[in-house]
């Protein structure tokens, strides 16, 4: 954990100061923001497409696109939170994402749609490190410290959970554009509270941004999701795809030449090569892809293919994020513990990679409780040990200087790697339906149920690579409390 810093302003004064109680509300309410829009519109995806005629191919984007600009965009902005106030940078995003809600709850197309997604994750990423400094800075005392990280860590978690069931709810109820006004409702306490009660620190005007790092790793991941989003419909011998892809790679090698050459690097390299946070950065990139995948397939087959509801689409979706925070606030540290990360985190990948070859099962007439909830458990469970155990891993033994660098790689790696989950596996779900729609006998459904069968292998080839990669590179004696 990175050491306080002694805080300024009315709030950093006096360890038992209430108003510091009520700056972590305002700072939790922007946590909820970040995790709610990582999973509320995605049960109301298929609404979504039926209201603005969009094809299958563009459909990721929405996905994508948030999470894409929230991940590239986090390393920049941990460095612009230093440089310029992170009471300025969370207000800031704070307003900018209530706006893109507000924007994408209009949209009258799909491009304006993904644009509003995208600005969403671009302010995500302006505010997500300012609140976790705030935090940090202003609970300095070491018991209230623990509480309030706990409670802010927790709110990710239940952001994930309620977004599942509050998007269905209000699709089926209202309509699916209040998944995204629903975001307005909740910024507005929690700018207000962060323009009254976050102290103002004085910016490091000195502090140099290394704006190479930052250009060439932001169009670098943007390429390289475009090229493989672009496969689906050209192709991935298409000129546009393969130079998108041929752009990306040049863009993230001279990326990494960089940050040997620079005075402040965005990402300094040596986090990476360290074995055990190497491991653990690997382990969440690969496991966010894996969830991502499901969340996007599965409430197609359940509300195309077994006819639910968005509201029941979104009920049976709850054992995954209910398996994730018990075994992220509870089994995960323990185990680490006692275990450490080497044995914790390819046992929670393998857990997770059965839970995907399970899902290979499904048909057109699939029962949930014997076909689907035992899935669903296994992923949730398997990804919430990974969770818990590799941010211990990802972040512990590090200096000041290098602590809020690791954060942010941390989350950069999750929605990163939901991003090219995504994208790659829904051109591999398109490519199979297609295929098998050209069979003897095959219907549109039993097409479509071949194709997310298909994605569904390949995300338990993802965990499961996972566990073989983390279980060889993992130190033996990694263990993060």
């Amino acid at each position: 954990m990175t050491r306080a810093l002694p805080s300024t302003g009315p709030i950093g004064v006096g360890a038992l100061d209430p108003k510091r109680w009520w700056l972590l509300t305002a700072l939790a309410l922007a946590q909820l923001m970040i995790s709610l829009d990582t999973t509320v519109i995605t049960i109301a995806l298929p609404s979504v497409q039926a209201d603005l005629g969009f094809a299958d191919g563009a459909r990721q984007w929405i996905v994508t696109g948030y999470a894409l600009a929230f991940g590239s965009l986090l390393l920049l902005s941990g460095r612009l939170a230093d440089r310029w106030g992170r009471k300025r940078l969370l207000v800031i995003g704070l307003t900018g994402f209530a706006i893109t809600s507000a924007l994408g709850g209009a949209a009258p197309t799909v491009a304006v749609l993904v644009g509003a997604r995208v600005g969403q994750g671009l302010f995500a990423a302006l505010l997500a490190p300012a609140a976790l400094a705030l935090v940090s800075t202003t609970f300095t005392d070491p018991a209230q410290r623990g509480r309030a990280f706990g409670v802010f860590g927790s709110v990710s978690m239940i952001g994930t959970t309620a977004g599942l069931l509050l998007g269905g709810t209000l699709t089926q109820t209202l309509s699916w554009r209040w998944t995204m006004f629903i975001t307005v409702v909740i910024a507005i306490p929690a700018i207000v509270g962060a323009v009254v009660l976050a102290p103002r620190a004085e910016p490091r005007r000195g502090q140099r941004l290394d704006l190479i790092g930052a250009i060439t790793v932001t169009l670098g991941l943007f390429s390289l999701v475009f090229g493989t989003s672009n496969a689906e419909t050209a192709g991935w011998a298409a000129p546009v795809t393969v130079v998108a892809l041929v752009i990306a790679a040049v863009l993230l090698v001279t990326f990494v030449v960089a940050q040997t050459r620079v005075p402040v690097p965005l990402l300094p390299l040596r986090i990476l090569t360290d074995r055990g946070r190497g491991a653990a950065l690997i382990a969440l990139l690969l496991s966010s892809a894996g969830l991502f995948t499901t969340f996007l397939f599965l409430p197609y087959y359940l509300q195309s293919t077994l006819g639910y509801g968005q509201i029941r689409t979104g009920l049976a979706f709850l054992p995954v994020p209910a398996a994730l925070v018990v075994a992220a606030a509870i089994v995960g540290p323990a185990a680490n513990k006692r275990f450490g990360a080497r044995f914790v985190i390819p046992v929670g990948l393998t857990a997770a990679g059965t839970g995907g070859l399970l899902l290979t099962r499904l048909g057109v007439r699939s029962d949930y409780v014997p076909h689907l909830l035992p899935s669903l458990v296994l992923i949730g469970a398997g990804v919430g040990l990974v969770i818990a155990t590799a941010t211990a891993s990802a972040t512990a033994r590090l200096g000041d200087n290098l602590a809020g660098a690791a954060a942010a790689s941390v989350n950069a790696a999750q929605q990163v790697g939901g991003s090219i989950g995504v994208a790659v596996l829904n051109t591999v779900a398109a490519s199979a339906a297609a295929a098998y729609a050209t069979t003897d006998q095959a219907d549109h459904t039993s097409a479509a149920v071949h194709g997310y069968t298909t994605a569904f292998g390949w995300t338990a080839v993802v965990f499961l690579t996972g566990a073989v990669l983390t279980a060889l590179i993992s130190p033996s004696e990694d263990r993060s409390a």
